[in-house]
Parts: C-alpha cells; structure tokens; sequence
C-alpha cells in the first residue's frame, strides 16, 4: 500500500456529498477517479480522501438522487482538496 493511501487513515473524507456523506473517518480510503482505462486505477494523486458512503455513491455502488456530473463532481472537488493536504503532509 502506497504512503499515499496510507495516509487516508482516519482522515476527514474530502468528497463531502450533501445528504451522502457519514463523516466517519474511521471509514476514509483514497477513492480513485474513473478513466483509468478497463481493470486499472488512476495514480494515487488522482484520488480523494473518501468515507465508504461517498465512494459507494462515486462508485455506483449507491443510488443518491444526484447525476453522475455531479457525483463526478464532488468527487473531483475531494481530490483537489486531498492534494493540498498531501502538500501539506509533504507526500506530493
């Protein structure tokens, strides 16, 4: 597991989606964007800080009553804010 992923443990989830997010962060992992390409994951600096009730609804795995630009969203949003937290944590 990769410093970076690791460094989701018990972090606030970034991703924040209204009416989804648990704001558990004993549940928080790197939730990686899509577009990766067929079975394969984008780098790790394509990823936000995500609680399991996010990643569900960024992943699919959950229906919400929102699109998928707007999960994509949020989802890109999370991965912003993650990177200036990795900056902080001298990770990237």
């Amino acid at each position: 597991m990769s410093k970076i992923r690791q460094s989701a443990r018990e972090e606030e989830c970034t991703v924040r989606i209204i009416g989804i997010c648990n704001h558990d962060p004993q549940t928080t992992v790197l939730a990686h964007l899509g577009g990766a390409g067929w079975g394969r994951k984008q780098n790790d600096i394509h990823g936000a800080y995500c609680c399991s009730s996010c990643h569900d609804a960024v992943d699919g795995r959950r229906k919400t009553e929102y699109d998928k630009d707007s999960l994509k969203l949020w989802h890109l949003e999370g991965v912003i804010r993650t990177q200036t937290i990795l900056l902080e944590k001298g990770l990237i």
